[in-house]
């Protein structure tokens, strides 16, 4: 039985002693399907005293956190998401002290404040934490039995007595922010609290008295901060407590959760018709799926129509996979990526459908053309490169860039297809151990770390894009078929290039060091960026025209001959003197 993340929440928080409560806290428990692919937030933030603005400060940053957290992209991870949020309301903050003369010149007076957040996804708790504000994981659990302290003070210290913030919100830019990965267990507790809190209560009590008011966390909270301000507490009190009640299983993506659950097709063919569409003939048909052009019968428009094959359908994770295809597709806009097709008609069957694209494989227009010139090819890499970047920006790898994977349409136009083996980091967040990656790719254009079991990066795309420009140019491979047999680090530092440069085929020597620099089998060697690839594909970078120097011998024979002549004259004139003598 599939399971979906739960966590019971409590939260107070007062002005205590003082005339107002610069304090602030919030969490958001979202419906379907961000409960899965953004995840339960909690937000505490702590106002500096000596400022009068500082709680609109903390204000403004747990409200705009919890509203744009959600707003950022569902394929982004955790980890960027957060982070890109919070460095946004640093910036404005920041900002807003530097429009003020006195803030500017005295940030203690300032837009300044802590913040903290835990965002449970998944199976896992991420933690951000700057200024502070503490977190806890409490030893009160079946799984848990001490209580561990999980940030540390960004506070520097004077004296005894005396300290002020080394970190919070609106101080500098840009901002330092501490990040850490928790495991969940079932029945884990969280405690979050403002100095005010923490400081005036023990460890004990907080634990003795969540346990009392089990079915009533706000009244924990509550009963917390008034022990707090009992103990002579003269800050603001805040306590935010968090339980996890229930852990999702499985694959915890809801929208593939919902279309796992309609019926495979029945067998489709020609002149078939079925959800509004009708199917004109086959395009290709292999172990993985059965692709048909057909048309939409609302609008006329011919697309495209993927089914799984009758042996991958018992096989969650492929099906699952199968169906991220049309995920991925509605998330990414590029005229360089092939588009979804909306369908016109409710879905009742389990299967994709996508653009169809009039033009053929870049594999058979390589078969047609099999000695294209460089600006061709450089045409061709630009615009996959596009497509790519658009991946990329969104926190996803293709994974399997091949020919068969490009299509060229009429006009000339090159389209990424076959999502299959996309890597997209908000997805992975939620898949569980016994679904773990399998090798994505094709051999002959897989980057060689696939083959060491490592996880690829936005290098294995680019080593990819390269291997096909390589091929492109020279009609083979850059290491032939030795890197699928190169199964550890000691057998890829042997790997050879082969030099794309031949007598029959005139290309600039710059372009093959362009090559070879992205086809280092070790990632951290090439490219960091696909934009710095493309640009030295088009013009030559300095550091390669000194090594792109033609030999003497190329340049100038004579002055070769000449040296070489006088090398040879002056042993033979030391071995006759040595004779003499």
């Amino acid at each position: 039985m599939k399971t979906h993340l739960n966590v019971a929440i409590g939260q107070y928080s007062h002005r205590g002693r003082k005339q107002l409560n610069q304090d602030c806290h919030g969490s958001s428990v979202p419906a379907e399907p961000q409960l899965s692919t953004k995840g339960i937030a909690l937000a505490i933030a702590d106002g500096i005293s000596s400022s009068d603005v500082s709680q609109v400060a903390s204000q403004t940053s747990v409200k705009s956190f919890l509203e744009d957290y959600y707003c950022t992209s569902e394929t982004w991870s955790v980890k960027t998401s957060a982070e890109r949020v919070l460095q946004a309301n640093n910036s404005w903050l920041y900002a807003q002290n530097h429009r003020n003369h006195e803030f500017r010149l005295n940030k203690d007076k300032g837009y300044v404040c802590t913040f903290s957040t835990l965002i449970f996804k998944s199976n896992t708790a991420y933690l951000f934490h700057v200024g502070d504000a503490q977190i806890s994981r409490l030893g009160i659990s079946e799984t848990r039995d001490k209580t561990e302290v999980l940030t540390q003070q960004h506070r520097l210290w004077l004296s005894g007595d005396r300290s002020y913030l080394a970190r919070a919100l609106g101080i500098v830019q840009p901002l330092e922010i501490d990040y850490a990965e928790l495991p969940l267990a079932y029945g884990d507790v969280f405690f979050l609290a403002t100095d005010g809190v923490y400081e005036y209560v023990s460890e004990e009590f907080v634990s003795q008295t969540i346990t009392a008011n089990f079915n009533d966390l706000d009244l924990a909270a509550k009963n917390i901060a008034e022990h707090a301000l009992g103990q002579g507490s003269e800050d603001n009190l805040t306590v935010q407590i968090a339980r996890i009640e229930a852990l999702p299983s499985g694959q915890s993506n809801e929208f593939l959760q919902r279309q796992n659950e309609l019926p495979f097709p029945p067998e489709l063919t020609a002149r078939m018709t079925f959800d509004g569409y009708q199917v004109l003939r086959d395009l290709h048909k292999s172990s993985r799926s059965h692709v048909l052009l057909a048309r939409d019968l609302l609008t006329q428009q011919k697309v495209v129509i993927k089914v799984p094959s009758t042996e991958g359908r018992h096989d969650r994770s492929y099906v699952e996979r199968f169906l991220l295809e049309d995920w991925i597709a509605n998330r990414l806009n590029n005229a360089h990526i092939v588009k979804s097709h909306k369908a016109s008609a409710k879905r009742r069957y389990c299967y994709v459908v996508s653009e169809f694209v009039d033009g053929q494989t870049l594999a058979q227009w390589m078969v047609d053309n099999p000695t294209p010139s460089l600006d061709e090819v450089r045409s061709i890499v630009e615009q996959v490169a596009i497509g790519l970047q658009a991946f990329h920006r969104q926190e996803m790898l293709h994974q399997d860039l091949r020919p068969e994977n490009i299509m060229i349409d009429v006009s000339g136009t090159a389209k990424i297809i076959d999502f299959g083996s996309a890597f997209v980091s908000g997805i992975e967040e939620t898949r569980t151990s016994e679904m773990s990656q399998v090798m994505p790719g094709t051999a002959q254009f897989l980057a060689p770390e696939y083959f060491l079991g490592e996880f690829g990066s936005k290098q294995s795309d680019i080593y990819s894009l390269a291997c096909i420009a390589y091929h492109m140019l020279s009609g083979r491979s850059p290491y032939g078929a030795s890197v699928a047999r190169a199964l550890n680090r000691s057998a890829q530092h042997r790997l050879v290039y082969q030099s794309v440069l031949a007598a029959h085929r005139p290309l600039p020597a710059w372009v093959d060091l362009t090559l070879k620099k992205a086809l280092q089998p070790d990632r951290f060697k090439r490219y960091s960026e696909l934009s710095e690839f493309i640009q030295d594909l088009r013009k030559p970078n300095i550091k390669f025209i000194a090594q792109a120097r033609p030999p003497l011998l190329e340049r100038d024979p004579l002055v070769f001959w000449k040296g070489v002549s006088l090398i040879f004259g002056v042993v033979i004139i030391g071995l006759l003197y040595l004779n003499f003598n």
